[in-house]
């Protein structure tokens, strides 16, 4: 009889039976995960390229409020997958929260065509004057817009995480396939950026926005299908607690509760749950650390909250809510970076519709311009997966090349250069706006747009360092029974990022245009000073960077022990034993 050999993590199929492990996951299961996620990063950034264009030139906003709306949705799309996250982990799971979702997304995305392509839902023009949008058309197209936000927040967290689930952590050899799972997820990803940013704004500028909108729209639809082609392959999770975010209100209400309480010198002394608790439960137990010390009072054996009814928190209940705590701080000085990524889709395509954009006969979108972001992604990730882990591999002996906040830092000094050179160009082009007397709000600067790419060029390197880094991160540090939730933070740290340059531009707006004086960003680019905003986000992203390199000294990484019991007559043969995972997170 041939020998089944089953998932050692404990995965299920959607009938709740144990998979197997040669049948089930790894890149065959992801492979019709890959397709869905090109499609959505298509449609997402198919709208978010050009939105400033549509609303400036369509609905006829001006350049304040259109970057203000387009922040504030793109914050949005990027601030609900909190919400998908924690109803993924404490309710319905990745795999049926994603289904959903998708489905609001779906409706989103045909709800935004029809905004788009029907006579009805948009401003009229008659010989070349066309009208303000009305109030109806204007209600529409925003609710589209946000109902997109919606269901990107179920999807957003749960698609990545669940294909991180098609890899048994407690199997070396997908363990160490997963290293490089968010490398290549991502680099799915991109290509669906790319294009957006090279085929789908061309399309809404020259042959019609519905066609430019219609196209991610079917393209989603068929990624779907294919992606629940794919169900036998997946593996899902099994929850192992109910209500997991629960710890990071019990554990801090227990700590208060003995704060009077002196915590015994050996940590061996505080609540734990024996190696067997964690054998049977297919749980792994987080050892612990430093960190965060007065969290370690809610784990004291004879504590206020101890007793039958309600005995004190375990260490790993503990330690899972330090690591929540220290990726929240993390979180906080990833704000400035995500807000220079906001730059890309709001004031450099204004920026670049100053420009010249001829290529030979052709004018080129200013939106077109991200494809540069993109194409130095997909160029830069192979590179960083199968050269640079390799070689600092040798190195360091760590199986990442670098740790994960050493390669967040890499990306954001990367940034920081990447600014720099966008505020020297823009100095540049005052220069040549004052040489030509360029005054006028529709007059073309005599500079070519492609002066913009270092900066887009830099931002895109930077990306493969912080975006897919801080992806990784979030969810090799989250307490397991919330990585979803984890991946949230990934998500909303990009969304904040956008609030926070919306409200940037409009007080700056509201504080340089005072008394009459023409203000940094005016809607006429060619009399503001842009290159003092950009002065300002570049002191700003220093400052950052200098606290970013304090809080990662003093992180500490999560540390677990996996205990697994010997299955005779399966193929999972392993004792009971410890292994601690510290080595994939060695600290800055």
């Amino acid at each position: 009889m041939e020998e089944k050999c089953y998932t050692q993590d404990g995965s299920v199929d959607l009938q709740g039976r144990p998979v197997l492990s040669s049948r089930t996951g790894k890149w065959k299961a992801c492979a019709f995960l890959v397709g869905y996620e090109a499609f959505e990063r298509m449609a997402f950034y198919g709208i978010a390229s050009n939105l400033v264009v549509y609303l400036t030139t369509q609905l006829h906003e001006d350049t304040v409020s259109s970057v203000r709306n387009v922040n504030n949705w793109s914050g949005a799309v990027w601030m609900t997958p909190i919400l998908g996250a924690y109803i993924a982990d404490s309710f319905m799971g990745r795999f049926w929260t994603f289904t959903v979702s998708s489905l609001i997304y779906v409706v989103g995305m045909v709800l935004l065509t029809m905004a788009v392509s029907l006579k009805s839902l948009k401003p009229s023009c008659t010989n070349g004057v066309c009208s303000k949008a009305t109030t109806s058309q204007i209600a529409f197209f925003y609710s589209a817009l946000y109902i997109i936000a919606v269901g990107a927040g179920g999807t957003k967290p749960n698609i990545s995480t669940f294909g991180a689930d098609q890899f048994d952590d407690f199997n070396p050899h997908e363990k160490e396939l997963k290293v490089s799972f968010f490398n290549w997820w991502m680099f799915s990803s991109f290509l669906g950026a790319l294009f957006a940013t090279l085929g789908l704004v061309y399309i809404q500028e020259n042959l019609g926005w519905g066609l430019g909108y219609g196209i991610p729209t079917v393209g989603l639809l068929v990624s779907l299908f294919i992606f629940y082609l794919g169900s036998p392959k997946y593996r899902h999770k099994v929850r192992k607690t109910k209500t997991p975010a629960m710890d990071l209100v019990t554990v801090p209400i227990a700590a208060f509760a003995n704060r009077k309480l002196q915590l015994p010198a050996n940590p061996l002394e505080l609540h734990e749950l024996e190696p067997q608790h964690y054998m049977i439960a297919g749980k792994r137990r987080v050892l612990h650390t430093p960190a965060f010390r007065f969290l370690d009072k809610a784990a004291i054996r004879e504590g206020s909250m101890g007793g039958p009814s309600r005995p004190p928190c375990t260490v790993t209940q503990v330690e899972g809510t330090k690591l929540v705590f220290g990726m929240a701080l993390i979180w906080l000085v990833t704000l400035i970076p995500s807000t220079i990524w906001a730059q890309i889709n709001t004031l450099f395509v204004k920026q670049g519709t100053t420009l010249d954009r001829h290529l030979a006969h052709i004018q080129i979108p200013a939106a077109s311009l991200g494809s540069f972001v993109t194409l130095s992604m997909l160029i830069s990730v192979p590179m960083y997966d199968r050269y640079f882990v390799p070689l600092m591999r040798r190195r360091t002996g760590n199986p990442r090349g670098i740790t994960l906040l050493q390669r967040l830092g890499t990306g954001f000094v990367i940034q920081v250069v990447a600014i720099f050179f966008a505020y020297a160009v823009e100095l540049r082009r005052l220069h040549i706006i004052r040489e030509h007397g360029v005054t006028g709000v529709k007059d073309t600067v005599p500079m070519s747009i492609f002066w913009l790419m270092p900066q887009y060029i830099l931002l895109g390197i930077a990306d493969v360092f912080n975006a897919i880094g801080l992806l990784e991160f979030f969810y090799d540090q989250s307490p397991e029974d919330m990585q979803s939730l984890g991946t949230s933070f990934f998500t909303s740290g990009i969304g904040v990022g956008n609030f926070l340059n919306s409200f940037l531009v409009t007080m700056v707006d509201k504080i340089t245009g005072r008394d009459g004086r023409k203000s940094w960003i005016g809607k006429n680019l060619n009399e503001s000073h842009l290159d003092y905003y950009y002065g300002f986000l570049l002191v700003i992203s220093v400052l950052n960077l200098g606290a970013f390199f304090w809080v990662s000294k003093k992180y500490n990484y999560k540390k677990e022990s996996i205990e697994v019991v010997e299955e005779k007559g399966s193929c999972v043969q392993m004792e009971g034993k410890a292994i601690d995972t510290l080595s994939l997170g060695l600290q800055v």
